[in-house]
């Protein structure tokens, strides 16, 4: 299979885990408790990955100029990106609504649109970095897809039972995260394919650019989210998925 179409099939295993915690709703109720608590597990996950996976690699690819730039830099863009999108309705988009002062805006609001774009902005830096991983024949970065995987499924699951508290259709719902899952593939592509051949300065900016990116959306929204049902057992529930993640990646070096 060339790489291109390996990278963007990649890619769509980490984003179709969005629809995956998405058909929950509409086929359990699960507590807001142990919705939190995945959350929890996913943002140790992706914590581990950014620290083992992508910071290290990019130190190791373009040293600490590149990398600090394109760490800084991917927290700066983001966060920007964020407090615009927050400003348009998107800024419980992790939450399920248990809490009805934690609720999304109800379906007749614009914030649907900007549900979506943010959810695309918290997956885009994860699908690039899977993306290049893949340049130069070297096998796709389990850890990271893993990371990847065990973070959509929470954010799929609580922004879709958001959704559907707020009186969202299922068509609708199940649109936004399939076309999502589907453009993480895409990014996944365009990662590889436009950073094939790149210098491993560039790379390695590119790589602490999504890294930076991860880092603000986990202190941003998952993990406040995560804290908010699990309270006192929120750290320890992230340092076991934390701990998970840096065991795969130990097994996969």
């Amino acid at each position: 299979m060339p790489e291109v179409l390996s990278a963007g099939l990649w890619g769509l295993v980490g984003g179709s885990a969005l629809v995956l915690g998405a058909a929950v709703p509409y086929l359990v109720a699960l507590p807001q408790r142990l919705i939190a608590a995945v959350m929890a597990i996913g943002s140790g996950v992706l914590i581990s990955a950014v620290a083992f996976d992508l910071m290290d690699e990019a130190y190791k690819q373009g040293g600490f100029d590149a990398t600090a730039t394109g760490f800084l830099g991917g927290a700066i863009v983001y966060t920007l990106a964020n407090v615009l999108l927050s400003r348009r309705g998107a800024r419980h988009r992790k939450r399920s609504g248990a809490n009805p002062d934690a609720r999304q805006p109800s379906a007749d609001s614009n914030s649907g649109a900007a549900i979506a774009v943010g959810a695309l902005l918290d997956g885009i830096p994860e699908s690039v970095v899977i993306g290049t991983s893949l340049i130069g024949g070297g096998g796709v970065s389990a850890v990271m897809v893993a990371a990847v995987f065990l973070s959509n499924v929470p954010e799929g699951l609580a922004s879709a039972a958001g959704m559907k508290t707020a009186g969202r259709a299922a068509g609708y719902v199940f649109a936004v995260w399939i076309g999502i899952a589907v453009l993480s593939g895409i990014a996944a592509m365009v990662g590889n394919a436009a950073l094939a051949g790149a210098s491993p300065d560039l790379i390695a900016a590119v790589t602490a650019v999504a890294a930076g990116a991860i880092l603000a959306m986990l202190v941003d929204t998952m993990i406040p989210e995560a804290t908010e049902a699990t309270h006192d057992y929120s750290g320890l529930i992230a340092v076991a998925g934390f701990l998970i993640a840096f065991i795969l990646t130990k097994l996969g070096g």
